[in-house]
């Protein structure tokens, strides 16, 4: 399968590593926020960034994970600098509470990786009483966003240096109704399939970004938000459905690397 291997305008292509895209970085002085830094994609994330110098606050469901994933990371990266801090993206409580903790450690904001998501088997409500799917992968985010936001402003006024704000996406928000996202039954699991609910999550995490990088474009703020969909990756986001599922995703993956070879 010659096109994983075929470099785009970047001079990357679908087989680049994250330590072959930042090869040459230094990330020193900066400070990221990458939300889901405990597994997967925030996890190697998380890693490289620490890798670079950037001071990482992992943003984690369970504070229990991500300490043992600090900790993993330190002790391969001397030096590194890293915070464990809780975040529930489905508790609009708990996304207050993170942005008033990191406020509380005095650090400037550089970096904003909003990658945690979930994909459960079932549509069910958050403790907020929205529809899980939508609260954690958009509302959540939307909201970490917002309370961060005059932090990265000052941080890159200050600095001199861009900031970045990055929703990462998915080809799944082709998976919604012909219109798009129906907010009169959003939070209504009884009129939502999984794949749907999913779906329209992900097409908001697009939608915010479009909106959010016309706006910064408009104030002439030096902030770049950006919607990245990152390929075909084997992460945890299928924890939570069907035996099948998880073995259809999991034949996907190795039918993909198997031809990559």
């Amino acid at each position: 399968m010659w096109w994983f291997y075929r470099k785009g305008p970047s001079g990357f292509s679908g087989a680049s590593t994250a330590e072959e895209v930042t090869a040459g970085v230094d990330g020193r002085g900066l400070v990221a926020v990458v939300t889901g830094a405990s597994s997967g994609i925030g996890l190697e994330t998380a890693r490289v960034l620490a890798m670079r110098g950037v001071h990482v606050v992992m943003a984690v469901r369970n504070v229990s994970a991500g300490v043992a994933a600090k900790e993993a990371i330190a002790a391969k990266i001397p030096g590194a600098r890293m915070d464990v801090l809780e975040l529930d993206l489905s508790s609009i409580a708990s996304v207050r509470r993170f942005a008033s903790e990191f406020e509380s450690l005095n650090l400037t904001l550089n970096i904003l990786i909003n990658n945690a998501g979930v994909m459960t088997r079932h549509c069910k409500l958050s403790c907020d009483g929205l529809e899980l799917h939508f609260a954690t992968n958009h509302i959540g985010h939307f909201l970490l966003t917002n309370l961060l936001l005059e932090n990265m402003k000052s941080s890159c006024r200050d600095s001199g240096v861009e900031g970045r704000i990055v929703n990462l996406t998915s080809s799944g928000h082709f998976m919604t109704y012909p219109e798009g996202i129906c907010f009169n039954k959003i939070h209504d699991p009884s009129g939502l399939n999984d794949f749907i609910a999913y779906g329209q999550s992900k097409l908001a995490n697009i939608l915010h970004s479009n909106k959010l990088s016309r706006i910064l474009k408009e104030e002439g703020v030096n902030i770049s938000a950006n919607a990245v969909h990152p390929g075909v990756i084997r992460t945890n986001l299928f924890r939570n459905r069907t035996i099948v599922s998880g073995i259809f995703s999991n034949l996907t993956f190795k039918f993909i690397c198997y031809f990559k070879r």
